[in-house]
């Protein structure tokens, strides 16, 4: 995922990267999100966004943040969905 939005949520104008990142990270480390094994960091003139989420629905969220504090940014986000639903049929083995 790649965002170029204007800025971030508020009209205020762009901080660093690196403080936008700890922001972000403090954002999710606070909020319902904080028990993710989700990190961010800026890597040259990106940010490299990654980590593994339980469901979609937690992804979406995590990406929902990315969009509110890194907006504007160049992002690239690497999120892994583990989700661990019960088969819908039997293995046949060998």
């Amino acid at each position: 995922m790649n965002t170029h939005d204007a800025g971030p949520a508020g009209g205020a104008p762009p901080a660093g990267p690196e403080y936008r990142v700890a922001h972000f990270q403090d954002r999710l480390a606070s909020g319902e999100l904080g028990e993710l094994g989700v990190h961010a960091e800026v890597r040259g003139q990106a940010v490299l966004v990654t980590g593994t989420v339980p469901s979609a629905r937690c992804r979406d969220d995590v990406l929902e943040v990315v969009r509110e504090e890194l907006g504007g940014l160049d992002v690239h986000c690497d999120l892994v969905v583990s989700e661990s639903s019960s088969p819908d049929h039997a293995e046949e083995l060998s």
